[in-house]
C-alpha cells in the first residue's frame, strides 16, 4: 500500500484534532511552524548538493508537511484550504507561461512558436510586474522591492534587490566596475577599523557584503550557493586538520597557528590533487 496525499491531508487534520491529537501539533502556529519550514528548506538543498537522492524523496516528503501544516491552520481559520493552494499555483504558472500554454487551458495543446530563454526571462518579469502593479491601490506609489520578502537569507535578499533594481537601469554596467566598488569597500572598512569605531565597522562590513553579493550576481553567482560551498570547504579542510592531528596524538589546542596553516595547505594540495586525478 502506498499513502497518497489524501492520506497526508488527513493524517494532518488527526494531528490538530482538539481532543485527540498531538499536544504538540495542537499549539502550534504560522508563526511556530516557520523556522521548521526553513530548516527542511535547507535540508532538501543540502541532499540535492550533496547528491544524495537516496533521502531525497524523504526530504521533499518533509518540505511538503510544511505546505500542509499552514494549509491546516487556514482551513482551521476558514481562510483556504490545501486545494486551493494548488489551484493558485497551478494558475500562476500558466498565467506566467503565456508561450507555453497560449490560450490559457492548462491541457491545450501548445501550438505556439519556441521562445529562447532570453524571451522567456523579460516575459517574466513584465508578467511578475504587472501582478504586483494588480496587489497595489495605488500603483503610481508603488515599490518595485516591495515584495522581496524580507524572511528571505541576507545574500539571497542582496541579490534580488539589486536585481530589481537592475530592471529600471539602476545597476553597474559589468563586472569589472563592481570589483573597484568592492575594493572600494574595503578601503571603508580598513578606515573604521583605524578609527576603531565599531558601529562604523559593522555598517562598513555590510556595504563589503552587499558589494560582494553585487560581485557575485554580475558573474552568474548565486551568492547563497557559493557561501554554502565555501562552508562545506572550510569544514572539510578543518576536518583534514583534526583528522591529522588525531593520527600523531597532537591535540589541537597545542598547535601553533603556523602548523595549522601548514595543514590547511597540505588539505589544499590534497585536494587539488584528487581534482586533477579526476
Amino acid at each position: 500500500m502506498m499513502y497518497s496525499l489524501e492520506d497526508l491531508l488527513h493524517l494532518m487534520n488527526r494531528l490538530r484534532d482538539p481532543q485527540y491529537g498531538c499536544p504538540w501539533d495542537i499549539r502550534q502556529t504560522y508563526a511556530t511552524i516557520v523556522p521548521h519550514t526553513l530548516e527542511e528548506a535547507y535540508e532538501v538543498a543540502d541532499a540535492i548538493e550533496r547528491g544524495d537522492f537516496d533521502h531525497l524523496q524523504g526530504e521533499l516528503g518533509d518540505l511538503l508537511f510544511q505546505v500542509v501544516y499552514y494549509s491546516q491552520l487556514a482551513r482551521e481559520e476558514g481562510r483556504f484550504e490545501f486545494a486551493g493552494v494548488i489551484d493558485s499555483i497551478t494558475r500562476k504558472l500558466i498565467r506566467r507561461h503565456p508561450h507555453v500554454f497560449p490560450t490559457g487551458d492548462l491541457y491545450a495543446p501548445a501550438d505556439s512558436p519556441r521562445l529562447s530563454e532570453e524571451q522567456v526571462k523579460e516575459r517574466w518579469e513584465q508578467i511578475k510586474a504587472e501582478e504586483r502593479a494588480e496587489k497595489s491601490d495605488a500603483p503610481e506609489q508603488l515599490s518595485l522591492l516591495d515584495d522581496v520578502p524580507s524572511a528571505l537569507p541576507s545574500l539571497s535578499r542582496a541579490a534580488k534587490l539589486q536585481k530589481r533594481a537592475s530592471q529600471v537601469g539602476f545597476d553597474w554596467p559589468s563586472a569589472l566596475p563592481v570589483v573597484d566598488n568592492v575594493r572600494e569597500e574595503l578601503d571603508e572598512v580598513l578606515e573604521a577599523m583605524a578609527d576603531n569605531d565599531s558601529v562604523a565597522i559593522a555598517d562598513e562590513v555590510g556595504d563589503l557584503l552587499f558589494a560582494a553579493v553585487n560581485l557575485a550576481r554580475h558573474l552568474k553567482v548565486d551568492p547563497e550557493t557559493a557561501l554554502r560551498g565555501a562552508n562545506a570547504k572550510f569544514e572539510r579542510r578543518f576536518r583534514f586538520i583534526e583528522q591529522a592531528l588525531r593520527d600523531t596524538h597532537r591535540p589541537i589546542e597545542d598547535c601553533t597557528l603556523e602548523e595549522l596553516d601548514a595543514l590547511w595547505g597540505e588539505a589544499k594540495r590534497q585536494e587539488k590533487n584528487v581534482s586533477s586525478c579526476g
